[in-house]
């Protein structure tokens, strides 16, 4: 069994100098697959730059085809019996190829999604590696000292031969921030138990995630009209499909280069085609459960989802109804009918 890492990349060459880097170090050797979406900067010379070190298919588009259509394109050029799928801003650990085909090795017939951290240290840089400045961030950087400069960078030395050092200043979850981080555990815990949870699909990971490949080809790959929860929509077409989801060992950390992130709450583009796929009352209060999660979204507490195995049972009472709107408002309406009836007892003395 042999696997082909997949990455998707645009206009992000110096960190994907670095993610090459990290596949170039494995203990397990794979084909990597590179689609460059359509990049405006040196993404192509960093792609032929790695072929001495990698086992490389590049693929590029001339123009932005978009997530999941890039996905699909490195899904297509891949050889490989086991499709793990990785951001061109995102680095391997050293075992992460190993990790997905012990388990894929061991239990055929699964998704694996694994462990992703991320280093927000570089959040102010356009290369990580020299510290150069992304745009907007030239003042940042010439405040830090050569001190502070020196502990944000990630080096190729690093990767390569330090990568416990670049372990230790990770942080979990794919972004910053309470939501994320609390998000990225209950998806971890929820996949560990492994128990009777039919909405597993929606702990499914953009990156570092693995998927048999004739399993992916079947399920015809990613939704191509859907760039954001791309990942959890053909998760879901493969757990139908029978396929199970499973939680691996495998870490990834992503390279964070923006302020904020993008948020499934705010940017919705994706909610009307999801349910449309699939009009069922667990795509329909997905975002309820991260609302439960946000910071800055307003939900109160007791009509909260805060687990996946809630949800699941959540959605069982309202399946059938004729949109995402009347299950969330018939959800929201039974809680404030048992929330009232629980205030009129507690008003009732004892002995009535």
């Amino acid at each position: 069994m042999r696997a082909s890492v997949v990455i998707r990349s645009r206009n992000e060459a110096d960190r994907l100098r670095l993610t090459l880097a990290s596949l170039a170090s494995q203990t397990e050797a794979a084909e990597v697959v590179v689609v460059n979406d359509g990049s405006t900067d040196h993404t192509a010379e960093v792609i032929e730059d790695a072929r001495a070190e990698l086992d490389i298919v590049s693929v590029h588009h001339a123009r932005p085809a978009g997530r999941s259509a890039a996905a699909n394109t490195g899904g297509t050029h891949a050889t490989g019996d086991i499709l793990i799928f990785l951001d061109g801003d995102t680095l391997a650990g050293p075992d992460l190829v190993a990790d997905h085909l012990a388990i894929h090795r061991q239990r055929p017939g699964v998704v694996v999604r694994g462990e992703n951290f991320h280093l927000r240290c570089t959040r102010p840089f356009l290369d990580p590696e020299r510290g150069t400045p992304r745009p907007g961030e030239e003042e940042r950087v010439a405040r830090m000292s050569e001190a502070e400069r020196a502990r944000a960078i990630v080096t190729r030395a690093q990767v390569t031969q330090r990568f416990d050092e670049i372990d230790r200043r990770a942080q979990a979850g794919v972004y910053p921030g309470f939501g994320p981080r609390k998000l990225y555990e209950l998806e971890m815990e929820a996949l560990r138990a492994e128990g009777d949870c039919g909405v597993l699909w929606a702990a499914a990971a953009g990156a570092n995630q693995s998927v048999p490949r004739d399993a992916f080809a079947r399920a015809g790959g990613f939704h191509p009209d859907i760039s954001i929860n791309e990942h959890r929509e053909l998760a879901l077409r493969l757990c139908q499909a029978g396929l199970k989801m499973v939680a691996g060992a495998a870490r990834s950390y992503h390279l964070i280069h923006r302020s904020g992130w993008r948020d499934p709450l705010e940017d919705k583009d994706w909610e009307d085609i999801f349910y449309q796929a699939h009009p069922r009352a667990d795509v329909a209060l997905l975002p309820l459960l991260w609302q439960s999660l946000s910071d800055t979204a307003i939900i109160p507490e007791d009509f909260r989802i805060l687990s996946l195995p809630h949800l699941a049972e959540i959605a069982g009472s309202y399946e059938g109804l004729p949109s995402r709107e009347a299950v969330r408002e018939a959800y929201m309406a039974a809680r404030e009918a048992t929330l009232s009836e629980s205030d009129i007892r507690s008003n009732i003395p004892w002995g009535t």
